[in-house]
């Protein structure tokens, strides 16, 4: 069972896609820098690191405006 759940991750973020895109992005930052926003995380994976700080409130997602 994934945790957190996808139902909670969804209602942060509009898409699967975004959300997909949003960890993978912070997963890799994390593993450069070393640079982790929750102290005590259940995952010891990065994705699942991210994933914890999306449903933490700590990464949000703007979309920008095309013209």
């Amino acid at each position: 069972m994934l945790d957190p759940s996808i139902d909670s991750l969804m209602n942060k973020l509009d898409s699967k896609y975004t959300l997909v895109t949003v960890s993978a992005r912070r997963a890799r930052e994390m593993q450069i820098h070393q640079d982790q926003q929750i102290e005590n995380t259940k995952s010891y994976k990065f994705v699942g690191k991210a994933l914890e700080e999306i449903d933490a409130g700590l990464l949000t997602f703007e979309k920008e405006e095309q013209e």
